[in-house]
């Protein structure tokens, strides 16, 4: 199930039957690295480091990672599967083995790896691996992609601690892998939060993500 298909009131399916017919819009290689490189121009890395997340919907994940301070950009995109330059498409039919994902640049010098990845924790449901929240599938599954030995040392230490917590009656579903080839969505996703407020909110809020958040992790929810 994706993003496209969650239960809403019949104002917002009319919200949502508009946000569908702009959703596939063509894609070529050609603009897909086209879009590659103009998000690394448009961001200096020097002294940044880059953290990459699956958290469901990439859209989501922008917005919230948006607003953790140290974060410098953040880019939606796609990892971990068989396919070079997958467009959306192919990887929401979940057989490409692609990761819809969220890399975000930081500032060591103003957050830590380890605030980022607890902030990633804070806002993802890390009991289900089968999805997230409404949007179901392989594509939608929680994973942090370790981009060096300490960033997996750290998160799967992290991880390890939120489930001896005891805070939770199942165990973390969220895989740790190692990061592989990145490719950034297509441009209209980037942003989208931004570029279609009206859309977003109603995706979300009809996704459930917010309430979710809410019941694993009550008052240290990160939720936006």
């Amino acid at each position: 199930m994706s993003r496209n298909a969650f239960a809403l009131g019949a104002a917002a399916l009319l919200v949502l039957a508009l946000f569908v017919a702009t959703r596939f819009p063509g894609s070529s290689s050609a603009q897909m690295e086209a879009v590659a490189a103009e998000k690394e121009a448009a961001v200096s890395t020097e002294g940044l480091e880059t953290a990459t997340f699956g958290s469901g919907c990439f859209w989501c994940a922008e917005s919230n990672f948006d607003k953790l301070p140290g974060v410098v950009a953040t880019i939606s995109g796609y990892m971990g599967g068989r396919t070079k330059n997958p467009t959306y498409k192919e990887v929401s039919t979940g057989k490409t083995g692609h990761v819809e994902v969220l890399q975000v640049k930081f500032d060591p010098k103003k957050v830590s790896y380890k605030k980022v990845l607890d902030y990633f924790w804070m806002t993802t449901d890390v009991l289900d691996g089968g999805g997230q929240f409404c949007d179901r599938g392989n594509q939608y599954r929680p994973v942090v992609f370790a981009h060096t030995p300490e960033q997996r040392k750290i998160a799967e230490e992290s991880k390890a601690a939120l489930d001896a917590s005891g805070r939770f009656d199942k165990p973390i579903a969220v895989e740790i892998l190692d990061a592989s080839a990145f490719t950034p969505a297509e441009d209209y996703h980037q942003n989208y939060y931004q570029k279609n407020p009206l859309r977003y909110r109603t995706y979300r809020w009809g996704c459930g993500r917010d309430r979710r958040i809410m019941e694993l992790w009550g008052d240290n929810a990160a939720t936006h």
